[in-house]
């Protein structure tokens, strides 16, 4: 299969949250700030975005999906680009929307920010 940079595959909040209650082989990888992960977070490991490439060996590549969720998908959806064309993972999933659209549609107590 050929890389081809422009394609992200993608999670819906809703995929994730059954993907997780199902003990699916799942990796979730929160790639905000401490400070973003101490306010509110969903589990996951914490490796802030500009720490990924150098902390990659942290990442267990090997489960069936990687999904990597941020504030809003925007920075998740740059490290799934950077680690897709590091490594050449195909397990790597953006998580749409973030921390944000859990909030909203997960789990509405969660504070937002």
């Amino acid at each position: 299969m050929t890389f081809n940079p422009k394609i992200v595959k993608e999670l819906t909040v809703q995929e994730l949250k059954t993907k997780l209650d199902s003990n699916q082989s799942i990796e979730l990888i929160d790639v905000r700030e401490k400070n973003e992960f101490d306010m509110v977070n969903i589990g996951g490991k914490l490796i802030p975005k500009g720490e990924v490439l150098k902390r990659y060996q942290e990442i267990d590549s090997k489960k069936e999906t990687i999904a990597v969720l941020c504030r809003s998908g925007k920075r998740s959806e740059d490290i799934v680009l950077a680690l897709q064309k590091e490594f050449g993972w195909e397990n790597l999933y953006n998580v749409v929307g973030g921390i944000l659209e859990w909030a909203e549609k997960i789990d509405p107590s969660l504070p937002r920010y």
